[in-house]
């Protein structure tokens, strides 16, 4: 199972920019389809924001309403590793961040949470006004 660890995550000011990474150990980590969760609330259901697909789905992009055209995602599959760019953030924007995996079947759009079986510890966004 492909283990996952989450970094970048800080405070900025309304409007600013944070670049969030997601490294994944294991094997072939190009299989895997790696998406950005948020959540705003300890006990709130975390909310989909972006995935990029695995190699076997020519790396597609998904983004979810609130973040098109603010944030993108990449994947850099030699150093494991998948990047949220997150640009022009909005105080809504503040929460723990969370990178998952998925394999093996396909995801559902809009992204749930339950589809994907691998989960990071998460990094906290803050964003003032």
């Amino acid at each position: 199972q492909l283990q996952l660890v989450e970094s970048g995550g800080g405070q900025v000011q309304s409007g600013g920019s944070l670049t969030l990474s997601c490294t994944g150990s294991g094997l072939r980590f190009d299989y895997y389809d790696i998406g950005w969760f948020r959540r705003q609330a300890p006990g709130k259901e975390r909310e989909g924001d972006s995935c990029v697909m695995s190699s076997i789905n020519n790396g597609a992009t998904y983004y979810a309403e609130i973040v098109k055209g603010r944030f993108t995602i990449s994947r850099d599959n030699a150093k494991n590793t998948v990047y949220l760019q997150m640009h022009n953030l909005q105080p809504e924007d503040a929460a723990v961040y969370f990178c998952a995996a998925a394999a093996g079947h396909r995801i559902q759009i809009p992204l749930h949470p339950a589809d994907f079986g691998s989960w990071g510890q998460g990094t906290q966004v803050y964003v003032s006004s």
